[in-house]
C-alpha cells in the first residue's frame, strides 16, 4: 500500500495557556496542503522500517510511523509490516510532516487489515502520538483547540488561490519555539476571521511564534515581506516555523534568491 502523508500550514496561531501537564492550549485553523512524503506499508514476517530522501535521525523508539504502528498494535491483531518512507517535507519546519507520517500510517495499517475502525476512531491514536497528529486524520480544514487535537471542522475553500511555501534551509524545534513564548487571550475568534475574505486576513489573523522567533531569525521576516512585496493576499510563518507561506490570487515567479531553498508551489485544490 502507498500513501502520500501531506503538509500542513496554519492560518493564525494563538498560544493561549501553559497547562500543568506542561504542553500549551491554543487556538489555530489547520488546512491541507498537497506537499507530501511517499509512504509504502507491506505486510512482512517482522517489523522493518527503512527511508531515503531526507535523512530522519534519532532511534527507531522515536519514529512516529514506528510509534503508530505500536499504538495500533496494542489493540489489533495484525501481521508485522515494513514501512518505507521516502521523506520530502522538511523537518522542524512548522509544516507537521511528521505527524502526517505517524497519522497516515495509522490510516495505512486500517486499511491494508480492514480493521473496523473509523476516521473519529483512529484520532483517539493520533492524539496520543503527537499534539496535530489528529487533524491529519481529518480531511477538511479544521479549527484546532486544546494542544491542536480538539477539532471542530470549518467550511473553509481555497480552491484556486494559489499558494507558495518557503522553507528557509533551517529547522526550528518545538522546544526552542515554545521558550520565547508568552500565553496571552487570542485577539479574535479564528472561526470568525477565517469566515471573512483571505483580503482581510493580514489585518485579523497572526502567529504568536512570529513575535519572538522574527528578532532572532531576520531572515523569516525578510521573506514576509517579500512575499507581501509580490503581492501576497495573506502571509505568515506556519506553526512553530520555520516555513513561510504566501496566498496568491495567481501564479508567481518565485525570486532567484529562493530557488535554493526547498519549496513548494502550486495552486490549492
Amino acid at each position: 500500500m502507498i500513501l502520500f502523508p501531506n503538509a500542513k500550514i496554519n492560518l493564525g496561531l494563538y498560544i493561549t495557556k501553559k497547562r500543568p501537564d506542561g504542553f500549551h492550549d491554543l487556538e489555530t485553523c489547520f488546512i491541507h496542503v498537497p506537499w507530501s512524503d511517499v509512504l509504502e506499508i507491506t505486510e512482512s514476517e517482522q517489523f522493518g522500517f527503512t527511508s531515503s530522501g531526507l535523512n530522519i535521525e534519532g532511534p527507531i523508539a522515536k519514529n512516529l510511523c514506528f510509534r503508530a504502528y505500536e499504538a495500533l498494535k496494542a489493540d489489533h491483531n495484525f501481521p508485522p509490516v515494513h514501512i518505507h518512507l521516502h521523506k520530502v517535507i522538511p523537518m522542524g519546519a512548522g509544516l507537521g510532516g511528521g505527524s502526517s507520517d505517524a497519522s497516515f500510517t495509522l490510516k495505512g495499517l486500517r486499511d491494508l487489515f480492514k480493521l473496523p475502525l473509523t476516521n473519529d476512531q483512529l484520532i483517539p491514536y493520533a492524539a496520543k502520538i503527537g499534539s496535530d497528529c489528529a487533524f491529519f486524520i481529518t480531511e477538511k480544514a479544521q479549527i484546532g483547540t486544546g494542544r491542536g487535537e480538539i477539532l471542530q471542522p470549518i467550511d473553509l475553500n481555497l480552491s484556486g488561490k494559489y499558494l507558495v511555501l518557503i522553507y528557509p534551509n533551517f529547522g526550528i524545534s518545538t522546544q526552542e519555539a515554545f521558550a520565547g513564548i508568552k500565553p496571552k487571550k487570542a485577539p479574535i475568534k479564528i472561526s470568525k476571521a477565517i469566515t471573512q475574505a483571505p483580503e482581510t486576513w493580514k489585518e485579523t489573523l497572526s502567529n504568536d511564534f512570529e513575535e519572538s522567533l522574527f528578532p532572532k531569525y531576520p531572515l523569516l521576516a525578510e521573506i514576509k515581506t517579500e512575499l507581501y512585496d509580490l503581492g501576497a493576499i495573506y502571509a505568515a510563518m506556519s506553526g512553530s516555523g520555520s516555513t513561510l507561506f504566501g496566498l496568491f490570487d495567481q501564479e508567481i515567479e518565485i525570486p532567484a534568491s529562493w530557488k535554493s531553498y526547498p519549496h513548494w508551489q502550486g495552486f490549492m485544490p
